[in-house]
């Protein structure tokens, strides 16, 4: 029997909600079980703030395991959609997570990549030295500068973990290669990717005689996309549902001869977007907000917002946002408990309700996917198949927005959360296949 070399490349999706590792098999490739019974992990780190003093790095949770130590109330920082700060200023700064602890929001990052890497190894028994990542179409919008900063911070996270060679692959374009596996002619495909943190559209053509084709520059007709996705739609549900509750778009009392005003708005919005919610804890702002009780015309309000802040329920609240989002998805209706906050405090959302908070969002969406089209030089009657991936596609009101641009296309659903990943691992083994290491 021959002896068949040790793959020593993957393929890592990793997406501002969720990542994935795919390895090459003989026939294919496989997901690498990340955590028991799941292929994806969610794309988050929980640094324990009472880590042992001689170690040089706080200890680290990952994936379900650090949202489950957060919602636990475990004393510590959890970091999420890290994916975000790729192009940001923030990137070389440094964040507080406990125990007197501070760490980069770079090496963030790079703490997770390293865990992506040393589970995929733990699959081969061999070191991983290369491998395709996926990247949106655009890390920051109308911004190339930025946005050419982002991939060059990415690929310097992975070289830093130990990875010898690197190839991107456009995560809607890997989208692609997995809906071509299941093809039988070809097709000229929109590919709908709709994560966490972009919306990316690609105009493809796909097909049986392209599939085995390492360069498809040729077959990509146009790229596009926006940086709004999943955690935007957190964010709106956030402020329509939740942070009511506590104050946002409420009227202050009203004073002799003075139209009551709105509340100041900067603390709803910093504590509906993940990588901000940790600055509203500064004694700063805490003391600000005390003091501004006498603003509030219904003092509840203030109460509940004071809780939020003293008691650090931030990351509590976007996850009651985001799991809201999925029940709407899921069955049309949302009942929100926010006892941490207040005994009994409640909110609902539904169906109609989401759809108007997401619809100025949705609409940018549905724009982008205009302009892929304007940007092939191609009719919509000409697009043959719209491919939905991404873990936002569970939203009807968007998908039916995007289907009804293309009225004469299928709509095909991949894995929402593999597809990706899946078509990154094709990918990596077109492109690796011929070299050492392959399988």
């Amino acid at each position: 029997m021959p002896n068949i070399p040790t793959p020593d490349y993957c393929a890592i999706d990793f997406g501002t909600s969720n990542s994935a590792v795919a390895l090459p098999t003989p026939d294919g490739v496989r997901l690498v079980a990340l955590e028991a019974g799941h292929a994806t992990m969610p794309t988050a780190v929980f640094y324990v703030a009472d880590s042992p003093a001689h170690l040089a790095e706080p200890e680290r949770l990952y994936g379900r395991a650090a949202v489950a130590a957060y919602v636990e109330g475990v004393d510590g920082r959890l970091m999420r959609s890290m994916k975000s700060l790729l192009g940001s200023a923030l990137l070389e700064q440094r964040t507080d997570v406990g125990g007197g602890r501070a760490v980069r929001y770079g090496d963030v990052i790079e703490g997770y990549l390293r865990h992506l890497r040393r589970l995929g190894q733990a699959q081969t028994g061999a070191p991983l030295k290369r491998a395709v990542l996926g990247r949106p179409v655009f890390f920051v919008d109308d911004e190339p500068t930025r946005d050419r900063q982002a991939a060059h911070a990415l690929a310097a996270a992975a070289f830093a973990v130990g990875f010898e060679e690197l190839h991107f692959q456009y995560e809607p374009i890997a989208a692609a290669f997995a809906h071509e596996a299941t093809v039988t002619s070809e097709q000229l495909v929109l590919v709908a990717d709709i994560g966490g943190g972009t919306s990316d559209f690609s105009l493809v053509r796909v097909g049986p005689l392209r599939r085995d084709r390492i360069e498809r520059h040729d077959d990509i007709l146009a790229n596009h996309g926006v940086h709004v996705a999943g955690t935007d739609f957190d964010r709106r549900v956030a402020l329509a549902a939740i942070l009511p509750l506590l104050g946002y778009g409420a009227l202050g009392p009203a004073r002799a001869g003075e139209p009551a005003r709105e509340l100041p708005s900067g603390i709803y919005f910093d504590l509906a977007t993940w990588h901000l919610i940790n600055t509203v804890y500064s004694p700063a702002r805490l003391a600000e907000w005390r003091a501004m009780r006498s603003w509030f015309a219904e003092p509840r309000q203030h109460a509940r917002l004071m809780t939020v802040l003293e008691d650090r329920l931030g990351h509590a609240l976007a996850g009651a946002a985001e799991q809201a989002k999925i029940d709407v998805a899921l069955q049309g209706r949302a009942d929100i408990s926010l006892d941490d906050v207040e005994r009994a405090l409640a909110s609902q959302l539904d169906a109609a309700s989401a759809a108007q908070a997401l619809q100025a969002d949705q609409a940018r969406i549905v724009a982008a996917a205009h302009e892929t089209l304007h940007q092939a030089g191609v009719p919509a009657s000409a697009v043959q198949a719209v491919f939905f991936t991404g873990g936002s596609t569970g939203l009807a009101s968007l998908v039916d927005g995007i289907a009804a641009v293309f009225p004469d296309a299928t709509a095909v659903r991949g894995d929402r959360f593999a597809s990706v990943a899946q078509g990154l691992g094709l990918h990596a083994k077109r492109v690796f296949s011929g070299g050492g290491g392959a399988s």
